[in-house]
């Protein structure tokens, strides 16, 4: 093996299956029978060495480590009673020793399992029994860290192109939202590259329909239930059409709570304690009348002469989760809803985001405040003032939640 060989010469790439033995280097060792002087001398000789292998018959049978010898050696008188006598006076007896064909992986957890000794003097690498060299404990971190960045890298390219299905998934129903209300925002903001939040709004010759959700979760899994949920909803749909919201909750309920094994779930105990909440609501366009049903997420609604918000409240029971009822019911409210009357839906993310100089929750009055002030402007520009106003408040604490904020002025001839 080439002495000049280093593990960091060779960058690693996916499906490099590596081994101790691409980690062994070729350094001088001794023979037992050799004597102390003999380890000065080469240490001497070989400044970068930080271990010497001890061999009987080619067989490694202990590990002299640099530091621990001429810290003995140079104590007063030792040179003079050591410096003839077998050099396993000072070895370790008891040193890491690997076989060349063991995995980086299976490496890593041994030198772990064995200590600090073993980063510090490194492992002695065999084959059939044969020393073969020594391999160093920095040398198999640099690797372990190179394949962890690599694998790091493929995570998150995987998850960023999650993001990209998921975007994609929600871009329909932003395109429709924009087509259907003249005067309306979004704002859906994951707290990591992939969320739990949802929305969706579809257009009907009568009016239209509008979700926002909030799924357990955040990041990978938040996605993967937004896919439940919002399959979920799409088939309640196709089967029961957008004019009754409570009725879809309740589909979608039943849906989640199966798909997640939440009813009937191996030796009757639940696959999983996963859900959302939920805003659902119709408008229709003929009547200007809304008809919402919520589950733990409220819709507020501030008329156009009102100086504060009416707030229809979504029930306390969410949709999935174990505790729910596969046949619960959840009520609807249907209100008329004037022209130039403003619609706001927001999720967890925003209303208990922690910050301000008390470092407590941003909270609802807050958000209905800063909406009663920018009232008069475009649903666009409010949102992007609650958004504003929550990263000011929020400021260097930690993103809790995702974040989604649906805004929408009714207007007439929609």
């Amino acid at each position: 093996m080439d002495p000049a060989f280093s593990p960091f010469r060779r960058p690693y790439v996916p499906g490099d299956h590596r081994c101790a033995g691409d980690l062994c280097q070729n350094t001088p060792t001794i023979e037992a029978a050799g004597a102390n002087a003999q380890v000065m001398e080469m240490f001497a000789t070989h400044r970068d060495l930080t271990s010497l292998a001890v061999l009987e018959d080619d067989k490694p049978i202990g590990l002299i480590n640099r530091n621990i010898f001429l810290s003995q050696m140079s104590k007063p008188f030792h040179r003079e009673l050591y410096d003839k006598k077998s050099c396993i006076a000072f070895m370790d007896k008891e040193p890491l020793v690997v076989d060349a064909g063991m995995s980086i992986e299976a490496l890593t957890f041994k030198t772990v399992e064995f200590g600090e000794k073993a980063l510090a003097d490194g492992f002695i690498v065999i084959r059939e029994g044969r020393f073969l060299g020594l391999g160093s404990g920095l040398n198999l971190m640099g690797v372990v860290a190179a394949m962890q960045a690599e694998k790091n890298r493929q995570i998150m390219q995987s998850i960023e192109y999650a993001s990209v299905i998921q975007r994609a998934m929600l871009r329909a129903s932003r395109e429709t939202l924009a087509l259907t209300l003249r005067d309306a925002a979004l704002v859906w903001q994951p707290r990591d590259v992939v969320g739990g939040d949802f929305y969706h709004f579809a257009k009907h010759p009568d009016g239209w329909f509008g979700a926002v959700a909030d799924c357990t979760g955040h990041g990978v899994p938040g996605a993967f239930m937004t896919l439940i949920a919002s399959s979920s909803l799409s088939k309640a749909l196709e089967q029961l059409g957008p004019h009754n919201p409570a009725a879809l909750l309740a589909a979608v309920n039943r849906s989640v709570k199966g798909l997640l094994g939440q009813v009937n779930g191996v030796d009757d105990s639940p696959e999983s304690d996963d859900g959302m909440d939920a805003a659902f609501f119709w408008f229709d366009t003929q009547r200007c009348e809304l008809t919402f049903a919520g589950a733990r997420i409220a819709l507020h609604l501030l008329r156009p002469e009102a100086d504060q918000f009416e707030t229809l409240a979504g029930q306390r029971m969410g949709v999935g989760y174990v505790d729910s009822r596969a046949d619960y019911e959840w009520t609807q409210t249907t209100v008329v809803v004037p022209p130039d009357s403003v619609l706001f839906i927001a999720t967890d993310g925003l209303i208990d985001q922690i910050g301000g100089p008390r470092s407590i929750a941003f909270g609802k009055r807050q958000a209905c405040d800063v909406i009663l002030e920018h009232r008069t402007e475009p649903a666009t520009v409010i949102c992007e003032k609650l958004r504003l106003t929550l990263s000011d408040w929020q400021a260097t604490q930690t993103r809790r939640d995702d974040l989604t904020l649906f805004c929408a002025r009714i207007q007439d001839n929609l």
